[in-house]
């Protein structure tokens, strides 16, 4: 057998319209190939919603939010399609598994530290997407003063997280949170930690 990272293709759109084109070619790509994709990765999508350089110049606009919806959208679309392909081909496979990031403008413009500031696009990507992963920095001084070289706060919401139908309790709060602390020591090692 090959290596696995023979399997792993990367691809690099300039635009959204690339984009839009390349996820939605998946689709047909299973012709092609042997195996379906099982994963697809996402890095960066605020670099196709926004204008040049990735900022906007103004508030958020609705043909950012409309963007957003479709990209989204095809992407649940592609995800679920190969998920059955992926079972046709073997009842015991797993589904083909969607990762997206996106850095919230708030979080690069805000420099109050304002956890709260609405971002429109991610309302979007909340409807389309069933569990957000946030990443917050821990700049604080006992982060700094327990000798460790980050502290990150990762927070885990939404519908979709494991656990959250599993009993009527947390049916009844669909909106279940769990919240973790990466450490990362000088020497480069990590450790998680459930809060």
């Amino acid at each position: 057998p090959g290596d696995s990272s023979d399997k792993i293709k990367f691809s690099y759109p300039r635009t959204v319209e690339e984009l839009l084109q390349q996820v939605a070619s998946l689709h047909e790509s299973t012709n092609t190939s042997s195996s379906p994709p099982s994963l697809i990765i996402v890095d960066g999508l605020e670099a196709y919603l926004r204008g040049p350089g990735g900022v906007s110049h103004s508030r958020f606009h609705p043909g950012e939010q409309s963007c957003a919806a479709h990209l989204s959208a095809l992407l649940c679309d592609s995800s679920a399609f190969l998920t059955q392909l992926l079972k046709q081909r073997s009842s015991s496979s797993a589904p083909c598994r969607l990762i997206v990031s996106f850095q919230s403008e708030a979080d690069t413009v805000n420099a109050s530290g304002d956890a709260f500031t609405k971002d429109p696009i991610l309302d979007v990507l909340d409807r389309y997407f069933q569990v957000r992963c946030t990443l917050d920095r821990d700049r604080s001084y006992e982060a700094a003063a327990a000798g460790l070289q980050e502290v990150w706060h990762i927070y885990l919401s939404g519908t979709g997280i494991t656990g959250a139908s599993s009993t009527k309790e947390c049916e009844d709060r669909p909106d279940v949170a769990q919240e973790w602390q990466l450490l990362i020591f000088p020497d480069g090692l990590m450790a998680f930690k459930m809060i």
